[in-house]
């Protein structure tokens, strides 16, 4: 699948994840292959499988813990349907308050385990 074209393999692939969430591929189990499936199924090394959900991550289409899978954002199929934020600073503002927010639902889902 990745291909010597100039452009670095971690970006090809999560390219082409991004593209099947925007097809809605993962949304049944809610989140992505794992990183030895991806490893197998794009055929590159674990560090550009990892990499690539790490772009992912930095787009707000998924969220991932050590150790667990990724999974999508509640968002992320809109998300995957526009281009890389890139240099235009009102998306990533708007990025920014999109992660503020999952990043207090969050606070509070961990307080309400912690018994807090």
């Amino acid at each position: 699948m990745v291909e010597w074209s100039g452009k670095p393999a971690y970006q090809q692939v999560a390219d082409e994840l991004r593209n099947r969430i925007r097809a809605g591929e993962f949304t049944d189990a809610g989140r992505l292959p794992s990183l030895s499936q991806l490893q197998a199924e794009f055929k590159v090394s674990v560090t550009v499988a990892r990499e690539a959900v790490r772009q992912l991550k930095a787009d707000g289409l998924v969220v991932s813990h050590q150790g667990k899978a990724a999974f999508l954002t509640p968002d992320a199929a809109r998300l995957a349907g526009r281009a890389p934020a890139g240099n235009d600073v009102a998306q990533l503002r708007q990025e920014l308050m999109l992660l503020r927010t999952e990043v207090g639902e969050l606070r509070g889902r961990v307080a309400k385990l912690e018994g807090s």
